[in-house]
């Protein structure tokens, strides 16, 4: 056995990791393979050995079964929990006293193994204690020879991640609020304090830049708003306390006793709990769009008001309401972070989670709404909506020209929804209440131009068994243990005799054949419904690893400024597009996205130049479909992509390949023998 000492950094962005404290060129060959066999890699921009512990059966590991995990491979593992802000601060100017302390603790700590390495049959011994508590005080010593390397960026803070990645930027944050509550509350009591000052904060923040921009106006000679210097202090006063200034804008007005100064004045009052109630309430009264929608519970007793105020100070850092932020559906991230974070009793499982925003643009991109009404009847925070009403203002539309229609079971958020979209101005008709759409549809008689959806799939719990003779079950009855085909012939039955939708399932809707699901496939293609299926690539959601699919169904392949597509059906694998952002995350990006569209624009379009490309796109018949038994899974139609002839003949090639096969089967076997030894030296008998 040999020792190693690890950093757990519990807020990393990716998830839970642990670092190697010891610097790398120290291991032995042994030690190295022995950490590659347990799943550890070498990141060479920052010089040090680390793995994500949801690599380990995807999900977080106690640091108990981290020990028991590293034991199997003769790492006898000392592991002590820090923080990124702790381990890799951001902050050149890092405190040298602390530097030189870590120093001489990694000094010590090769001399305590040089010294020891005969005693342990060779192996190097790595106690690393001292480095360990060293390492929770300051960052990583300055390497002379690599000085650009020496400390990691602070990831919370690259101006365009939370954009590109799916990452909320805060994540560290919105755990210590956790944490603080975590003792005191239900999780699904806390979830709603957290979001309920995030609200608040979100308005805020809107508020305040439009009190900025009224300031700098004033001051800007160019501006309408401009007042001479001796005249501007008065003047200021007043326009700054104009509420028709705010909701000009579509700024919340938010009452002096709302604002999150006088909130965060009163952070460490016994009654700052009535304190944000009546903040909430002030807000409700003078902005009726939001009646009903903010919660008041901070005043419940069993709300620790110290942790509450810590809490203040917390979110005070968040940055949530700027049009940067806006624009960006922060807030739909942030229930999505919660969502996959707590184990909410309000919680539906794997399948309900945000939609990316690129996912999300992919389907408005190939759905085109520029007018007319869009439903969304399982709508989160609103985010299908917020993008359609981007794509038309980004292609000179007029957003007036459609009507918007949601429904959302959860009341948390359906509250962030209603939120969401009245900050941005947009008229939505979510209905009076939160409410299941399978059991209680707000808009029964609604017929869509589009549907636009990411419902939560494959779930078994959704009372199918009170719905077995219902009217939307036109193709088959939903099993009773999958929501999947319910969610479908739902939207079907919500579409306009020209209506299109496009939603998100789960990769088994394309092929299943359980309970009926085949059976209802086959009837939906022989309909001729199905437009269009696109396979995605495989991690664009940020809380699942779930593959995912997109469908494209429509009642009218004939007519609406389209060609005539009866009896066809696209098929397009994207499975290679996207880019990794992070390890665990990937995104399309705006020539991921145009692909794909374009694809499905020139095929469906009157003067498209469409053609099938080997690999990516095939453009199917419904006998080319029933050959399949009615499997929709692209790579079933669209082939093998070509292959360039690089013009070396097939017998020398063969030659060629067949020698370097050989050679890597040896190699192979001599690394077999090389990971036995290893393992068999710390004690380890494969």
């Amino acid at each position: 056995m040999f020792t190693f000492g690890f950093a757990r950094i519990d807020d990393y962005e990716d998830g839970p990791c642990l670092v190697l404290l010891h610097e790398t060129d120290a291991l032995k060959p042994t030690q190295v393979e022995a950490l590659e066999a347990a799943g550890f890699g070498y990141d060479e921009d920052y010089d040090e050995w680390w793995v994500l512990l949801a690599e380990w059966g995807r999900r977080n590991l106690s640091d108990r079964r981290a020990i028991e995990h590293l034991a199997r491979f003769g790492i006898d593992a000392t592991i002590e929990r820090t923080k990124m802000a702790d381990f890799y601060p951001s902050d050149d100017a890092v405190d040298q006293e602390a530097h030189d302390e870590l120093d001489d603790a990694r000094a010590s700590v090769d001399d305590a193994g040089a010294a020891s390495s005969a005693a342990d049959g060779g192996q190097q011994v790595l106690p690393l204690d001292a480095a360990l508590t060293a390492s929770s005080k300051a960052a990583k010593p300055d390497k002379s020879t690599k000085p650009d390397k020496s400390t990691k960026p602070d990831k919370s803070t690259k101006p365009d991640e939370a954009e590109r990645t799916g990452s909320l930027g805060f994540e560290s944050k919105l755990w210590e609020a956790a944490d603080l509550l975590r003792n005191n509350m239900d999780p699904a009591e806390y979830k709603h304090v957290v979001l309920g000052l995030l609200f608040l904060k979100y308005i805020e923040d809107a508020f305040e830049e439009r009190r900025e921009a009224l300031k700098a106006a004033v001051a800007n000679p160019k501006s309408d708003y401009y007042v001479e210097p001796d005249e501007r202090e008065d003047e200021l006063a007043e326009l700054l306390e104009d509420r028709d200034e705010y909701t000009a804008e579509n700024v919340f007005w938010v009452p002096k006793e709302a604002r999150w100064t006088h909130i965060r004045a009163q952070a460490k009052q016994a009654k700052i709990g009535k304190t944000i109630d009546e903040a909430m309430d002030a807000i409700e009264k003078e902005n009726p769009p939001l009646k009903d929608v903010l919660p008041k519970i901070f005043g419940m007793p069993n709300l620790d008001k110290h942790n509450l105020g810590k809490l203040i100070d917390l979110v005070s850092g968040i940055g949530l309401g700027t049009k940067e932020h806006r624009d960006k559906d922060t807030l739909g991230r942030v229930y999505e972070y919660f969502l996959s974070r707590f184990a909410s009793a309000e919680g539906k499982g794997g399948g309900e989670f945000y939609t990316p925003v690129s996912v999300v643009r992919l389907l408005v991109e190939m759905l085109e709404p520029y007018k007319g009404r869009v439903y969304d009847p399982c709508c989160g925070s609103g985010g299908m909506f917020v993008q359609s009403l981007k794509f038309i203002e980004a292609h000179n539309g007029q957003r007036k020209k459609i009507t918007v229609f949601g429904q959302e079971s959860n009341r948390t958020t359906w509250r962030m929804a209603r939120m969401n979209l009245a900050i941005r101005g947009i008229e939505a008709k979510l209905g009076k209440k939160h409410a299941d759409s399978f059991h209680e549809d707000l808009h029964p008689d609604l017929r869509a131009d589009f549907v636009l959806a990411n419902p939560p799939f494959n779930i078994s719990k959704w009372g199918g068994e009170r719905l077995e003779n219902d009217v939307r079950w036109k193709y088959g009855t939903p099993p009773t243990g999958n929501a999947n085909f319910a969610w479908v012939q739902h939207f079907l039955h919500h579409l306009a005799p020209t209506g299109t939708a496009g939603f998100v399932l789960a990769n088994g809707s394309m092929s299943s054949m359980q309970s009926g699901e085949g059976d209802i496939r086959r009837r939906i293609v022989e309909a001729d419904l199905v437009d269009c299926i696109v396979a995605c690539p495989g991690q664009l959601f940020y809380a699942t690893q779930i593959p995912v699919c997109l469908w494209f169904l429509t009642k009218s392949k004939k007519g609406n400024g389209h060609r005539d597509r009866r009896g066809e059906t696209l098929f397009i694998d994207a499975r290679k597009l996207g880019q990794m952002e992070t390890r665990v995350h990937r995104v399309l990006g705006d020539d991921d996205i145009a692909k794909v569209a374009d694809t499905y624009h020139a095929w469906r379009n009157h003067g498209g130049t469409y053609e099938d490309v080997a690999g990516f796109c095939k453009s199917a018949t419904l006998k080319d479909i029933e050959a399949h038994d009615f499997v929709l899974t692209p790579g079933r139609y669209v082939g093998a992509e070509a292959v360039e002839d690089d013009g070396e003949p097939f017998e020398e090639k063969m030659e060629r390949l067949t020698a370097e096969l050989s050679a890597q089967l040896v190699e192979a076997a001599n690394l077999d023998e090389r990971i036995r030894a290893a393992l068999s030296s710390v004690g380890w008998s494969p």
